[in-house]
């Protein structure tokens, strides 16, 4: 199961999005140092100024940091699928690793990302994998042959897929299919629903249908051991989801949980079978604040609490094949910390070799089919991801890729991050991630205030890439804080700026800066706001409500005004997001909307702005950058907009992501650093 904006992605928007563009020729006179750089071909630049050569030269090693993120273990061997943006590369694609430290193979070279594919199970004669167009998000499945490279689409270009599992006694996958926009019923957009498909992708034209369900919130499929039962969750909110249990045989659906007749609103989500079909194990906060493991009893319908010890969320979980033990994820504070649990005893065992695991926050644990090694990726604020594998029998630990960085930078001495706190202006405990800079910089320091977006998602403990130049040459510190709203501090946290309390978490950065400015390192009058997507959102509400108090915003795909925001955002997103924010349709909820989006108060907005957007963009669409940008201007306030052509709700492009870093900092010369 994973979030539905989950802060490493957001981040990865931010510094992919605060990161944005171009590696297009540049003007250069006699030394490399001189001249411009210029834009590629993709990007669209309102009011950016140009991007000295010498600048680029001081920054670009900062913008070449890369990790390795896990996809799947081979069923049979050592051996790893692995997403990774090589040297001089523009995106992650696939490679294979046949064991510890050896030399990746790649396996794909798209101009697209890819980094979400999984082994034919049986033998892992070939790979299926995910792959979307330009950012657009509508992705397509395809199989990539391993002994020849060919590449067959297995789906169909007017709906948006995605994997939900592999049978286990043959190689046939289930997946979803959801019609966009440009397929929806008279192109009215109305009610789109999901349906599931059985397909042996060697003859995917005998694909068959096993189920349509209605809506579009439908995934993290577990496939029961004899092949039978589809364990589904349907996804209402953040706060609520369903578990429904879709036969095979003939795709009739029942929920599961809640229970027929439960009045329950929590989240459930799917982790997989017992082997002898008895129950399912689930993820939920039905019983608490936080999200547990559970193991519901398919006869009696009851429910056994597994971790209620842990004051945390169960981020994740992982079954092993064998059915004997269960790999968690705790998001504990920030950091995510590996827990293991025995499926049969119900009872948590330590971890074995946990000291000789590097420090850091784990981002996957994947059980290897046959051998039972557990998969580790671990990243810290010294390094992108690494992937490790851990023998449990054994108790032996397993280096199998380094990070890579660029010549001349030492991410070992990157300073640690830590946890801040402080009371909003309802009492309520806020926190925040906070990145210091080094002690050689003297005197108050200028603040980058980085939000995440979501809004259901948080701020963490990680590798800060492209950031990391702020802090370690700039001087510049960053704090990331967890509004109400984030995930990670309970439900109750959770809902707290659901619908018309969406500005109580405005007010908390408000008490965000008030903090700052108790802090006797930090310079309150140097102080600018950024993130994407709903970080955007908020980074714009800070321009209208402090403005007397920042020096500047940075807005990434975030919404400009909501009524035309959802509106706008592709049909199989909208109704998931007015659980969020409200119903648009309904007129108190529309005034409400109409009264607070920023573009409503641009006139409000006193300091510098820079946009960023990309055009294809699915979930904000590139009108909300757009007319932000033109209502800004009209009150003469200096707005930098930059748009790339070929990305979506964030630059997954390296081209792209260096040139608005590069102008990012050009910003923050003309604001924060002047």
């Amino acid at each position: 199961m994973k979030n539905t904006f989950p802060l490493r992605r957001a981040l990865a928007l931010l510094a992919a999005a605060l990161l944005t563009a171009c590696a297009g020729p540049a003007r250069q006179a006699s030394s490399p140092d001189a001249g411009t750089l210029l834009p590629n071909e993709n990007l669209v630049l309102q009011g950016i100024p140009p991007i000295p050569m010498s600048l680029v030269r001081q920054v670009e090693k900062y913008t070449d940091f890369r990790g390795h993120g896990f996809a799947d273990w081979h069923p049979t061997r050592n051996e790893m699928l692995v997403a990774h943006r090589k040297a001089g590369a523009n995106t992650e694609q696939l490679f294979r690793i046949n064991g510890p430290m050896a030399a990746p193979e790649q396996l794909t070279d798209f101009t697209d990302p890819v980094n979400e594919a999984s082994y034919e199970p049986q033998g892992g004669r070939y790979v299926v994998f995910s792959r979307s167009s330009g950012g657009n998000e509508a992705h397509q499945l395809y199989r990539l042959d391993l002994d020849t490279r060919a590449v067959t689409l297995l789906t169909h270009p007017d709906e948006r897929h995605q994997m939900l599992g592999w049978l286990h006694g043959r190689s046939e996958l289930i997946y979803s299919a959801v019609p966009l926009d440009r397929t929806a019923e008279g192109g009215t957009r109305s009610a789109p629903a999901t349906t599931l498909w059985l397909i042996d992708p060697m003859k995917p034209e005998d694909r068959r249908k096993l189920a349509e369900l209605p809506g579009t919130g439908w995934f993290g499929g577990a496939v029961s051991w004899d092949d039978r039962q589809l364990a589904l969750i349907d996804y209402r909110s953040a706060s609520e989801s369903r578990i429904w249990q879709v036969a095979l045989a003939d795709g009739k659906a029942r929920q599961l949980l809640p229970t027929p007749g439960e009045s329950v609103r929590a989240a459930h989500y799917t982790v997989g079978w017992r082997r002898d079909g008895s129950g399912l194990f689930v993820l939920s906060d039905r019983a608490g604040e936080f999200r547990e493991l559970m193991l519901h009893d398919l006869a009696s319908g009851a429910l056994q609490r597994i971790t209620a010890h842990i004051p945390w969320d169960v981020a994740s979980a992982d079954l092993s094949d064998d059915g004997r033990l269960l790999a968690l994820r705790v998001n504990a504070d920030g950091r995510e910390e590996l827990r293991l649990i025995d499926a049969q005893t119900l009872r948590e065992q330590a971890v074995p070799a946990l000291a000789r695991l590097p420090k850091g926050s784990i981002n996957t644990a994947r059980f290897h089919r046959n051998s039972g090694q557990l998969a580790l990726a671990i990243d810290s604020a010294q390094g992108p991801n690494q992937l490790h594998s851990l023998d449990l029998a054994s108790a032996t630990v397993a280096t199998w890729t380094e990070p890579q960085a660029p010549p001349g930078v030492d991410t070992k001495g990157f300073a640690d991050q830590r946890i801040v706190r402080w009371k909003s202006f309802d009492g309520l405990a806020m926190s925040a991630v906070y990145t210091p800079t080094p002690s050689r910089f003297a005197g108050k320091r200028p603040v980058v205030v980085l939000v995440h977006g979501g809004p259901e998602a948080q701020a963490t403990l990680g590798f800060m890439g492209r950031w990391n130049y702020l802090v370690n040459e700039l001087g510049i510190a960053i704090v990331q804080p967890n509004v109400r709203g984030s995930a990670g501090y309970g439900k109750t946290f959770l809902t707290l700026d659901n619908g018309m309390k969406r500005e109580d978490a405005v007010k908390d950065l408000g008490t965000l800066l008030d903090w700052i400015a108790a802090q006797p390192e930090l310079d309150a009058a140097r102080v600018l706001v950024t993130g994407g997507s709903y970080g955007g959102y908020m980074s714009l509400a800070a321009s209208v409500h402090f403005a007397e108090r920042i020096a500047g915003a940075i807005d990434i795909v975030g919404i400009s005004d909501f009524v035309s925001f959802l509106a706008n955002t592709e049909s199989y997103r909208r109704d998931l997001r007015r659980a969020e924010y409200g119903d648009e349709r309904e007129p108190e909820m529309r005034a409400f909307f109409e009264r607070i989006s920023p573009l409503r108060n641009a006139d409000k907005i006193k300091q510098p702005l820079f946009v960023v957007q990309g055009k294809n963009d699915p979930r904000v669409p590139w009108t909300e950058a757009e007319q932000i940008v033109a209502r800004v201007r009209q009150t003469g306030v200096p707005v930098w907009y930059l748009r790339a052509e070929n990305e979506g709700h964030g630059f997954a492009r390296k081209e792209n992501a260096d040139f608005q870093f590069y102008a990012t900092i050009r910003f923050l010369e003309q604001t924060l650093l002047k």
